[in-house]
C-alpha cells in the first residue's frame, strides 16, 4: 500500500468512525417536550403529539408518554418464547403497541426530532415474574435476576427500537393503568444506598456507556427534595455526557407557593429541568395562568427569600452553567380528571416561550413574549402591552386565589376539577392574610377580564377564548374566595358570617355554570361533587352540612 493510499483509508474509516459516533451525538441544549396523557382515560387530543409541531415551536426532542414507551412493547423472546406467547393476547397487545410506537417514533425522526421515552421502573411483564418466580424480589434492583433481566430489557428495546435515543425514567411512582399485561414496583425508592445507586449505575453502564444513548433519571419523589440524598447520588455516580439527572423546577408537585428546589445547580451531574405548561393544581390551561416569567426569572414568592442558593432557571444558568442540560416541558397534563380544554392558547403561551429560552437561555423572558405576542397572536403593538399586563396578572391572581405569597395554606386542598374543604390555620394573622389575598385575587382577575375585552384580538374566535377564559378564571376565583371565607366563618363560630358567603357561594356556582351559555370553546367545568385525588373533605358535601 502506497503512503497516500494509506492515509486515505485511515481517512475513510475516520469518517465513517466519526458518521457513527454523531449519529448518536445529543443536540445540546436539550429541549424536550412531553403530553403527560391522564392514565386510564382517553389521550388526549392535542397540537402538541405532533413532532412537527414541536420541531416550529423550537423544540428538538420529544418524550412519549409512560404508555407509549418500548419498554411495555418489547417481545422478550431471547430470553424465552413463553413469556409472551405467540398467538396469546399479551402478546397480541405488546405486538399492536410495538407498532404504534414505531410509527409515532419514526414520525418523530422524519421532522428531525430527538426521540425519548419516559418509563417506570422496575416493570416487567406478569408472565417474566411468574416464570421465575421473581413477586417478591423484582422491585430489588439489586437481586440478581432483576438485575439480569433490566441488562436485557435496555438491550433489547434499543435493539427493537433503534430510532429510539434514550430514556427517561423514574422510580418514584407506578402507573400501570393503561398495561395490563406488566406488573412494576420498586424496593425503597428513597433508598440512595440500596435502590437508587444501584440502578443508576446498571442504567448508566447499559445506556450512556454501552450503547452511547441518553440517560434522563427523573428524581421525583426518590431523591428530589433531600439535598444529603442528592449529594450522596450524585458522589457515588460518575458523570457521564450521555446522563442526565432531571430535576422539577419547584419541590414537590408543581404547586405555586412551594419552594424552588434546593438540588438545582448542586452535586456533579447536568441537569434537565422540568416544567408544566398547563398546571394540574392551576386550572389546566382553561383560564389564563402564564408561569414562563415566573420560572425564569423567579416568582415573587421566591424573590422575597434572601436564603434561597438558586431561585429561578435564569439564576440556575448564570450561577450553574456547566450542568444546565435543558429543560423538558409538559404542555398538557398532569394530574386526574379535568378541566378538560379544547383551546390551547395558554398552554402555547407558556410551552413557546420556555422552549424558546431553553434553546438560548442569555434571551430575555420579556423579549421572548412580545415575540409571542407579535408573530404567533398577531396582535399589535399596543394591545401586546396590555397583554403583558394580563398575564403578569394572572401570576399574582393564582397564587393570592389558591394560597398566599407567604405559603400559608395547604396547596392540596384543590386540583383537577375539583375543590376540597381549605382547613383555615390557628394563628389568626395567617388566616386574615388568606382572606385578604383571596379578596385581591378576585379583583386582580375583574382587571384580567377588562383587559382581555379591550385587546383588539385578530379574530372572533380567540376574542371569544381569551375573555371567556379571563371570565372563567374569575368565577372560579370567585367561588374559591367563597369556600375559603365559608371555612374561616365556621372556624370562628360566626354564623351571619358563615349564611352570608353560603349565600355568596350558591350565587357564584349558578354564576360559573351559566360559562358554556355564554362563551364557545371553554374548558369543562370544575364540579361541586369530584373528590378523586383531593386530599380534603369535599367542599360541597361540607359547605352542606354548615346550612342553616
Amino acid at each position: 500500500m502506497t503512503f497516500n493510499k494509506f492515509y486515505f483509508c485511515v481517512l475513510l474509516l475516520s469518517l465513517i468512525a466519526y458518521s457513527s459516533l454523531a449519529q448518536n451525538v445529543r443536540e445540546y441544549p436539550l429541549v424536550l417536550d412531553m403530553v403527560h396523557h391522564n392514565p386510564g382515560e382517553p389521550l388526549y387530543q392535542s397540537s402538541y403529539n405532533h413532532p412537527e409541531t414541536l420541531k416550529e415551536m423550537g423544540y428538538n426532542g420529544k418524550v412519549y408518554f409512560l404508555f407509549e414507551s418500548p419498554m411495555l412493547a418489547i417481545n422478550w423472546e431471547s430470553v424465552s418464547g413463553d413469556i409472551l406467547p405467540e398467538g396469546s393476547e399479551d402478546r397480541k397487545w405488546v405486538d399492536q403497541k410495538a407498532k404504534e410506537i414505531r410509527a409515532m417514533q419514526a414520525d418523530c425522526k422524519a421532522n428531525g426530532m430527538q426521540v425519548f421515552a419516559m418509563s417506570d421502573l422496575v416493570l416487567f411483564p406478569k408472565r417474566l415474574i411468574a416464570k421465575y418466580e421473581m413477586e417478591e424480589t423484582f422491585g430489588d434492583p439489586r437481586h440478581p435476576l432483576t438485575e439480569k433481566f433490566i441488562r436485557i430489557q435496555i438491550k433489547e428495546m434499543f435493539d427493537q427500537f433503534p430510532e429510539l435515543d434514550g430514556l427517561t425514567v423514574r422510580i418514584g411512582e407506578t402507573y400501570l393503568h393503561d398495561a395490563p399485561y406488566h406488573k412494576g414496583a420498586v424496593k425503597d425508592k428513597r433508598d440512595a444506598e440500596n435502590t437508587i445507586i444501584p440502578l443508576m449505575s446498571i442504567l448508566r453502564e447499559e445506556i450512556c456507556e454501552k450503547r452511547n444513548k441518553t440517560l434522563i433519571f427523573r428524581s421525583w419523589v426518590s431523591f428530589d427534595v433531600d439535598l444529603d440524598t442528592y449529594l450522596k447520588v450524585s458522589d457515588a455516580i460518575d458523570p457521564h455526557p450521555n446522563l442526565i439527572i432531571s430535576i422539577k423546577h419547584c419541590e414537590g408537585d408543581f404547586h405555586r407557593g412551594n419552594a424552588f428546589s434546593k438540588v438545582i445547580g448542586q452535586g456533579r451531574h447536568q441537569q434537565l429541568i422540568e416544567v408544566q405548561c398547563a398546571r394540574e393544581y392551576e386550572g389546566k390551561g382553561a383560564y389564563p395562568n402564564y408561569i414562563a416569567k415566573g420560572v425564569i426569572d423567579g416568582f415573587e414568592e421566591h424573590l422575597q427569600q434572601e436564603d434561597l442558593p438558586v431561585y429561578s432557571l435564569s439564576d440556575f444558568v448564570k450561577k450553574h452553567p456547566d450542568k444546565y442540560a435543558g429543560i423538558w416541558t409538559w404542555t398538557r397534563g398532569g394530574g386526574w380528571g379535568g378541566p378538560y380544554i379544547q383551546e390551547e392558547t395558554w398552554c402555547d403561551l407558556n410551552a413557546w416561550v420556555m422552549a424558546q429560552w431553553g434553546i438560548d437561555p442569555s434571551r430575555s423572558e420579556e423579549e421572548l413574549f412580545h415575540r409571542y405576542a407579535k408573530e404567533r397572536l398577531k396582535l399589535q403593538l399596543a394591545d401586546v402591552a396590555k397583554f403583558r399586563k394580563l398575564c403578569v396578572l394572572s401570576a399574582d391572581a393564582v397564587i393570592r386565589g389558591r394560597n398566599t405569597t407567604k405559603g400559608d395554606m395547604d396547596p392540596w386542598w384543590t386540583r383537577d376539577q375539583g375543590i376540597g374543604w381549605p382547613v383555615m390555620p390557628e394563628n389568626e394573622e395567617q388566616s386574615q392574610r388568606i382572606i385578604e389575598q383571596k379578596q385581591q385575587a378576585v379583583e386582580l382577575w375583574k382587571q384580567i377580564l377588562t383587559l382581555s375585552k379591550a385587546i383588539n384580538w385578530p379574530d372572533e374566535r380567540l376574542a371569544t377564548h381569551m375573555v371567556g377564559s379571563a371570565e372563567y378564571g374569575l368565577r372560579l376565583y370567585q367561588i374559591y374566595e367563597s369556600v375559603v371565607n365559608i371555612s374561616y366563618a365556621d372556624f370562628i363560630k360566626d354564623e351571619k358570617l358563615k349564611e352570608k358567603w353560603i349565600r355568596k357561594y350558591d350565587k357564584s356556582w349558578k354564576v360559573y355554570n351559566n360559562l358554556p351559555e355564554k362563551y364557545v370553546a371553554l374548558a369543562t367545568l370544575y364540579t361541586p361533587e369530584y373528590s378523586r385525588h383531593i386530599w380534603f373533605d369535599n367542599a360541597h358535601e361540607k359547605i352542606n352540612g354548615l346550612r342553616p
